[in-house]
């Protein structure tokens, strides 16, 4: 069984490998990635994005900004996540979601550290990056979903994302103190009972960036797969944001599976410093919650 440093780097080398095998098919249709990579299995890069082999997107880089900040400070510190927002969005990053960059656009102007409520920003830049918050909070469950919706609302303050986000943590946590497929099942049926709009039985077939859309392809790849190649193959396959599918997918199959449920081959092609970026970040997160890595 897979020890709790084992399933956090699972979950964290698993949201960068998603995030590198789903950008070559992001925006792509299923029946568009049929056609031109049968089945699409290899890290390649390319895609609208031209990325290198390997190359990660806005999800894992924004997953380390704010792992960065956690790290920096001994308490909980929103201001600082914020201001490692806008490093990196001034670091020119390759992609960046417009509701991402309106929320940061925002905290510049006025030093707001919460975006207004918004109906229509229901995107799902809110819970890709949110890994770093459940690793550093997994022995503290209240702790860990207030700051998952602080972190999360500094960008995007909607219910529907407020709840993928919690939802998405909840798993998370369960999974990486050894919790089981059966556990997240219950974790998710409670998200549609209390929200039917989420409802991922059966599959609605859509793969866009809203939340609600994401939500469905990861819950149904996540829970009518096996194994953790075949999880992410199932999801990324299906196209739309296929980078953040891929990535979330692979947090969670990851945190269930362990780092060495990951294939040695997608590992190989991940960047080399992003690789060792989150592997440092890992273990510093569990360090910085009291936990052996």
């Amino acid at each position: 069984m897979p020890t709790l440093h084992e399933r956090a780097l699972g979950a964290y080398l698993g949201l960068a490998v998603g995030d590198a095998l789903g950008a070559t098919v992001e925006f792509m249709t299923a029946r568009e990635i049929a056609i031109v990579h049968g089945v699409h299995r290899e890290i390649t890069g390319g895609g609208w994005l031209r990325l290198r082999p390997g190359q990660i997107t806005d999800d894992t880089q924004m997953c380390l900004a704010l792992g960065t900040a956690i790290l920096a400070h001994s308490e909980w510190n929103l201001g600082a996540v914020a201001d490692a927002f806008v490093e990196w969005m001034h670091g020119r990053p390759v992609d960046i979601g417009n509701t991402c960059r309106r929320g940061i656009r925002r905290y510049l102007r006025d030093g707001s550290l919460e975006a207004p409520p918004s109906d229509h920003e229901a995107g799902n830049g809110a819970a890709m990056r949110n890994l770093p918050v459940v690793i550093v909070n997994v022995a503290d469950e209240p702790a860990m979903l207030a700051r998952s919706l602080a972190q999360a609302r500094i960008t995007h303050h909607n219910a529907a994302s407020d709840e993928a986000t919690l939802t998405l943590a909840r798993m998370t946590r369960t999974l990486l103190l050894g919790g089981s497929l059966a556990d997240c099942s219950h974790l998710a049926e409670d998200l549609v009972a209390r929200h039917p709009r989420f409802r991922f039985r059966p599959y609605p077939k859509r793969t866009s960036g809203f939340i609600v859309d994401t939500m469905q392809t990861v819950l149904d790849a996540f829970f009518h797969s096996d194994s953790f190649e075949d999880c992410l193959v199932l999801a990324v396959n299906r196209g739309g944001d296929a980078d953040t599918i891929g990535a979330l997918v692979g947090q969670l199959a990851g945190a269930l599976h362990g780092v060495d449920a990951i294939p040695a081959r997608w590992l190989a092609r991940l960047d080399p410093a992003i690789h060792r970026a989150v592997r440092e970040q890992t273990d510093a997160l569990l360090r910085h919650g009291g936990q052996p890595c």
